[in-house]
């Protein structure tokens, strides 16, 4: 497998006020025949995320048709899940509907941040979306008490099927506490109603992996998943220990072989360019028949997001 990179799209610079910084967990929806929306969640000043897109020439990725000058999901009232972040991580077309699916964030006192999964619903086609609960569809509970994070939904025919991040526990680097987290799945008859079957995915090689938001289709008859990996330890501060993208097969999407070496895309060799440090959340998708990749590259996101498209 080899990705050949077509460059950057689209950087968050502040235009609209809420939009400060970021470009984070690029997530493509195909709109109509000629236009791909691309949801991200960005930043404000207060660093809390809320949820906006662009539209791009399906036929031209660079060629930007439309940019959104408000949130498509702002943030949940106070004391909700949501009430300090609500960042994009899958959206699917449902019958006549688009469901979104989110994570919501709230801060703590003790680890980083309490996340869980959010469902919203356009019926303008992607354009507008109301939350359909104002509490989470996937929250921590007896069997994962520690997180509920990113989360990648396909429908296939009247089934559903979830692949998303669980929380392990925390380790202390550096006298603070991080994530441990695995790649786990559920199912759904109805999308909003999930199944978790407590089946581990994708799981670290080693005590100092880090798995993180899944992309899943079934291309060909077979799953394909990418995902993000990296070190537990310094990643903020060192290259080498930064985001990469992982990349996993499977015949029935939920026993899965690892193959990392085969993903076929890596950093930038230049230093100093937008994706030379991480290369962080791809998503892939395919487009007039071929598998294209969108992706964040330095600081999780706030370097902007660019594509590439499988050679």
């Amino acid at each position: 497998m080899k990705w050949t990179k077509k460059g950057l799209i689209y950087k968050a610079e502040g235009k609209f006020g809420f939009d400060f910084s970021h470009c984070h967990k690029p997530t493509p929806f195909l709109l109509d025949e000629e236009t791909i929306r691309l949801y991200f969640g960005v930043r404000d000043r207060n660093n809390k995320t809320r949820t906006t897109f662009i539209d791009l020439n399906k036929n031209n990725l660079k060629d930007i048709k439309y940019i959104h000058n408000r949130p498509v999901l702002d943030l949940g009232k106070i004391g909700t899940f949501d009430d300090s972040g609500a960042q994009v991580c899958s959206v699917v077309r449902n019958s006549n509907e688009v469901y979104l699916y989110y994570i919501g964030w709230n801060t703590s006192t003790t680890v980083p941040s309490r996340n869980a999964l959010g469902l919203a619903r356009s019926v303008d086609n992607g354009f507008s979306f109301e939350r359909v609960f104002e509490g989470p569809i996937l929250e921590r509970y007896q069997n994962e008490p520690y997180h509920i994070g990113a989360s990648d939904i396909i429908k296939l025919g009247s089934e559903w099927r979830m692949w998303y991040n669980s929380g392990q526990g925390f380790k202390f680097v550096n006298g603070k506490p991080e994530y441990t987290l695995y790649i786990k799945y559920a199912s759904s008859h109805n999308g909003i109603d999930w199944i978790r079957h407590n089946i581990n995915c994708i799981v670290p090689l080693d005590e100092h992996e880090i798995i993180g938001r899944p992309s899943v289709i079934l291309h060909k008859g077979k799953y394909m998943m990418w995902y993000s990996r990296r070190s537990i330890m310094d990643f903020r501060t060192d290259k080498n220990a930064s985001y990469r993208a992982g990349y996993a097969e499977s015949s029935d999407g939920i026993e899965w072989q690892r193959k990392d070496k085969e993903v076929g895309i890596n950093i930038a060799d230049t230093n100093g360019v937008w994706d030379s440090e991480m290369l962080a959340y791809p998503y892939v998708i395919e487009i007039n028949g071929t598998l294209t990749m969108f992706y964040n590259g330095n600081g999780f996101g706030e370097s902007g997001v660019g594509y590439a498209i499988l050679t």
